[in-house]
């Protein structure tokens, strides 16, 4: 398909890659514009397999998305009554935290999710979306009453391409030594993974079957990752953990009308394959100013991330003086290689790199203000 595109022009081609292998070194030629003229190759389980280890750095986060060349990041968590600064309006902790480079862009409320004003207020058991620096980003947590805490005893049920590839990544962490273990029902997948992998204890059987859970300790677990492709045995197998006492889990979803249930199921954090995907397809899209689009919740909103260009109507002037639409509120501003959290006096210039985030009712608003449309995506 990516050779016919060569011979229509097509200025960019992106091929996806099902089969592991052909991400090996060996096969580094065969993508050269001689042989396959591919500008990008796309594979959907290493995606989410990358997604499941940077979860893994910050527990407390059900969700996690990179931005600004790996500078900044959007992290949903979950407020409960422990948290410091709850109750407190928003504009009160800009005060309290000059220096702080983070700012809360959404937050869910009885399963809606809305862009705040200054004056809204955190309360239990909100789940808020904060957008901070990497610098900011421990500090930023310990404001909401959440620490990171790394832990080494993972417990992975599913032993296909994106379980198989997540504990790989986890053996190759050499600083903080691991010790997991891989529940796999198909033989066949299971000893592959026993040929595999080095360090992980491999255990043939059902994730759902309580006493292998026992077997693979998944008390003492600090967390269970649910990696099948099936969302109804990912989420039981969670919920079978968490009430054995594992300290969290981590569920794969592809259906998204679930959503509403991870909650009420004890599911500390999720991932959504297709979602995954599409948002590491959208990092090597480049059209206009746009650099990224991601997509949060159930297309709930979107956080873009965009350049400024001279000719633009938003070049040369202070966001105040932006006639922003209801919905939309700007994370960051990014000069050269300086990120800086939004504020209203901020002067966006040319060549500047903005992270704004909107409502998806005002997706078209926002499209006009940009001056390019994101249907091409």
């Amino acid at each position: 398909m990516s050779s016919i595109s060569f011979s229509f022009y097509i200025p960019r081609k992106i091929a996806r890659i099902r089969s592991q292998s052909y991400l090996e070194i060996n096969y580094s030629d065969l993508y050269q514009s001689e042989h396959l003229p591919i500008d990008v190759i796309i594979s959907p389980e290493k995606e989410v397999a990358e997604a499941v280890i940077s979860r893994l750095e910050i527990p407390c986060a059900f969700e996690i998305e990179t931005f600004l060349g790996g500078k900044a990041q959007l992290i949903g968590i979950s407020i409960d009554s422990s948290c410091p600064v709850i109750n407190t309006p928003l504009r009160q902790l800009s005060q309290l935290f000059i220096d702080l480079n983070a700012i809360v862009l959404g937050i869910r409320r009885n399963s809606k999710l809305f862009v705040p004003d200054p004056d809204d207020q955190i309360f239990d058991d909100d789940q808020i979306y904060i957008f901070t620096t990497l610098e900011d980003r421990i500090r930023t947590l310990e404001i909401f009453g959440k620490v990171i805490k790394k832990g080494n005893r993972f417990v992975i049920v599913g032993g296909g391409n994106v379980g198989l590839t997540v504990a790989k990544k986890l053996e190759e962490n050499k600083q903080n030594k691991v010790h997991c273990k891989l529940i796999e029902l198909n033989r066949k997948k299971a000893e592959l993974a026993a040929d595999s992998l080095e360090r992980t204890v491999i255990l043939h059987g059902d994730g759902l079957d309580l006493n292998l859970l026992e077997e693979a300790n998944v008390s003492q677990a600090n967390a269970l990752l649910a990696l099948t492709d099936d969302d109804k045995t990912n989420l039981l197998t969670c919920t079978r953990a968490k009430t054995s006492g594992c300290e969290l889990v981590l569920s794969l979803v592809n259906d998204s009308s679930l959503n509403s249930l991870l909650k009420p199921m004890g599911i500390d954090a999720y991932i959504n394959p297709r979602s995954t995907t599409v948002s590491s397809i959208l990092r090597h899209v480049r059209h206009g100013r746009i650099r990224a689009v991601y997509t949060i919740g159930d297309a709930e909103a979107e956080l873009i991330e965009a350049q400024v260009l001279g000719t633009s109507s938003l070049a040369g002037k202070t966001l105040r003086d932006i006639d922003w639409p209801e919905g939309v509120l700007v994370g960051a501003v990014m000069k050269g290689n300086e990120i800086n959290i939004a504020k209203s006096n901020t002067v966006l210039e040319e060549g500047d790199i903005i992270t704004v985030f909107y409502n998806s009712k005002v997706v078209n608003k926002v499209e006009k203000m940009l001056e390019v449309g994101i249907n091409f995506f």
